[in-house]
């Protein structure tokens, strides 16, 4: 009987210690400190959103661009000389962004053939794009054109032509000096889609091309 009671007893204390341990995990596992959380970004501090104007001589645009940003004359496109000297970019330095801008003066039967382009040209340049949305344009100053939102991991999520069918066509991308990531780079996309829109709305075409044109054909 003595050796029962002890068996018994044996039992009752290593079930009292799995209690005692169950509510020590249960005690640890409440009050700890970790919790699963998503990957986290570097906070962004925005400057004011301040503008200024590009009109600069002999050019067949103007616009008008954020302050912290800089216009430089584009010599290469995508590692390819440019066709005229009208091609410029918009660097952002702050944001590693840059808004390549190309130029070409359409030539008789060619606005079908530009317009075209830009939609391959839009494709071509993002291959990783789950989505590409187009909307018309139509601007206070009477500026046509198309602007296309692309979706998914892509360096260039905003890109957009304007014309006006007969002189001149412009194609404008905005690019991130980053591995493309959605979720990272939306932050940023969000903030400069805003001076993206804003070039758009201020755009205007000038009398310069053609006098331009015969200035370099002299040369």
């Amino acid at each position: 009987m003595s050796k029962l009671k002890k068996q018994i007893h044996s039992l009752s204390s290593k079930k009292y210690l799995i209690i005692i341990l169950f509510i020590t995990l249960i005690f640890v596992g409440c009050n700890s400190n970790y919790t699963p959380k998503p990957r986290g970004y570097y906070k962004i501090n925005f400057p004011e959103k301040e503008y200024t104007t590009f009109n600069s001589a002999g050019y067949p645009y103007t616009f008008e661009y954020p302050i912290y940003a800089k216009v430089v004359k584009d010599s290469l496109f995508f590692g390819e000389k440019t066709e005229n000297p009208w091609w410029i970019n918009i660097d952002f330095p702050q944001f590693k962004g840059r808004i390549y801008v190309s130029y070409k003066e359409i030539q008789k039967g060619q606005f079908s053939n530009l317009v075209n382009d830009a939609f391959k040209l839009t494709g071509k340049h993002t291959q990783k794009a789950s989505s590409i949305d187009d909307s018309v344009i139509t601007t206070p100053f009477g500026i046509h054109g198309i602007f296309f939102k692309v979706g998914g991991e892509v360096a260039t999520a905003n890109q957009f032509f304007l014309t006006d069918s007969v002189h001149h066509f412009l194609r404008g991308a905005l690019y991130f000096d980053a591995t493309p990531n959605e979720d990272s780079l939306s932050i940023v996309n969000n903030f400069l889609i805003e001076d993206v829109k804003h070039l758009i709305n201020t755009f205007k075409w000038t009398n310069s091309t053609s006098n331009t044109i015969q200035t370099i054909n002299k040369k």
